[in-house]
């Protein structure tokens, strides 16, 4: 661009800067968000006939209850039945007590036949051995193991053992207790 070209377009600059501010500053003030009022406005304050607090209607207001019916207001819908409404609406379906056959009560916790009276733990795998006895038989069971074909060791604790029992899958726990120190003497049967 040549040195004459760059002084005309720095003029018709200079001119529309000129126009712009020209047309910013002259004219009307008016306000530059409409619906507020400018701020050298002469303020005119609301009329109001008697600006003195009612308290006979504040106190009458404080009192009052609410008797609607209580639903969510914030649900859509119309609202629920009134309690009245609701037992009268269960006689309707349920007029007598239901009489058959009732559900089976919960299967007991099996019992198992032996007493827990230790434990050892092998050091190398770290692998939990239960002592176990009945009568005069002693049964060493490893987790995973079978007691009289019918429970299964899940784990060997401290001071319990879980049991699971293999048809069913029911659980028990045995507590550790002391084996007994001589066990009872039973008188042998007479042959006759």
């Amino acid at each position: 661009m040549s040195k004459r070209t760059q002084q005309i377009v720095l003029v018709v600059l200079g001119v529309i800067l000129i126009a712009v501010v020209y047309a910013n500053f002259s004219g009307p003030q008016t306000s530059a968000i409409p619906g507020f009022a400018p701020v050298d406005s002469k303020f005119e304050p609301l009329k109001v006939e008697d600006p003195s607090l009612r308290l006979d209607l504040l106190e009458k207001v404080r009192r009052t209850e609410y008797k609607g019916d209580h639903h969510d207001i914030f649900s859509f819908g119309p609202p629920g039945p009134t309690p009245a409404q609701k037992t009268a609406a269960e006689r309707q379906e349920h007029p007598r007590q239901f009489v058959g056959p009732q559900k089976p009560p919960p299967p007991p916790v099996p019992q198992v036949p032996a007493t827990f009276f230790g434990y050892a733990t092998n050091p190398t795998t770290q692998n939990r051995l239960g002592f176990f006895s009945k009568e005069d038989d002693v049964f060493i069971l490893g987790e995973g193991g079978t007691l009289f074909n019918r429970f299964r060791l899940v784990k060997i604790g401290n001071s319990s053992a879980e049991f699971e029992e293999i048809s069913s899958g029911l659980h028990a726990t045995l507590s550790m207790t002391q084996p007994d120190q001589q066990p009872a003497q039973q008188p042998a049967p007479q042959q006759p």
